[in-house]
C-alpha cells in the first residue's frame, strides 16, 4: 500500500496568528516523480500524490489510515517558544 504522512501544516510567513494551524493533514507521497522533457516540470502518473485529506484531530487521521491499511508516518508539531516583550524594553537597555 502507499505511504502517507500525517502532520499539521506550518503557518505561512504572512500569518502572525495560529488561525488555520489546528487541522491535521494526511498526504500521500508521490511514487516515481519524473521531469517533463518539454517544460521541465515535475510530473507523475500517480494521482494520489495530489490528494490531501484534512482531519480535526490526530487520532481521527491515524484511525482513518489504519482502517484503510495505509502505512503512515506521524510528524509531531514543534512547540512554539513565545517570548513576551514590552515596547518599553527597546529603550531600557
Amino acid at each position: 500500500m502507499k505511504k502517507a504522512k500525517i502532520y499539521i501544516p506550518n503557518k505561512s510567513a504572512m500569518q502572525s496568528g495560529l488561525g488555520k494551524s489546528i487541522k491535521w493533514i494526511l498526504e500521500f507521497e508521490t511514487i516515481d516523480p519524473t521531469t517533463n522533457p518539454l517544460m521541465g516540470w515535475e510530473s507523475s502518473s500517480d494521482t494520489l500524490g495530489e490528494l490531501k485529506l484534512e482531519f480535526s484531530t490526530k487520532e481521527s487521521a491515524i484511525n482513518y489510515a489504519k482502517k484503510k491499511r495505509i502505512d503512515y508516518e506521524l510528524i509531531e508539531p514543534k512547540k512554539r517558544k513565545v517570548v513576551r516583550k514590552s515596547y518599553a524594553d527597546n529603550f531600557l537597555k
